[in-house]
């Protein structure tokens, strides 16, 4: 490569639990540069999922980040064209991306389903992601179920 690799932005934690990976999940909620809104309706989800989940004896933070790590792929598959021919070939995914690409689905899924506020149906999705269900780990399932499909031509990795 000609140029240097950029660095790396640093993201302030959260205002309220101090945590980076918070302060991420929110970027990637956000729309417009609103980001106060977007505290607001995860907070609020937190809440929810607190109130819902009373007989769990994790906290809704907890609660979130074993959502996420249940959410998480560890492989995806990338088209590499080889001789004229497209081969999905399956290769690991570096940490950085796993967490925003768990990110990504789960709000993605939370905003494809149906409930009153975006609160309410973050707080599903968690909830669902928690008890491994709902679309979010339906899509890391069928991410895994594809790389496992198309072991053949890891040979082809780069």
């Amino acid at each position: 490569m000609r140029k240097a690799k950029p660095k790396k932005r640093v993201i302030l934690p959260d205002p309220i639990y101090g945590d980076q990976k918070v302060s991420k999940f929110v970027n990637h909620l956000m729309y417009d540069g609103k980001k106060n809104i977007s505290y607001e309706i995860f907070y609020k989800a937190l809440e929810i999922v607190g109130e819902k989940m009373k007989n769990e004896e994790k906290s809704a933070l907890e609660i979130w980040k074993t959502a996420l790590e249940k959410v998480t792929p560890q492989v995806e598959v990338k088209s590499r064209r080889i001789g004229g021919a497209t081969f999905q070939v399956p290769t690991e995914i570096r940490p950085s991306r796993k967490e925003s690409v768990s990110m990504k689905n789960l709000i993605n899924y939370a905003r494809k389903r149906g409930g009153k506020t975006m609160a309410d149906k973050l707080a599903a999705e968690i909830m669902d992601a928690y008890n491994e269900q709902g679309g979010a780990f339906k899509r890391k399932e069928d991410m895994h179920r594809m790389a496992e499909a198309n072991r053949a031509f890891a040979h082809f990795r780069f």
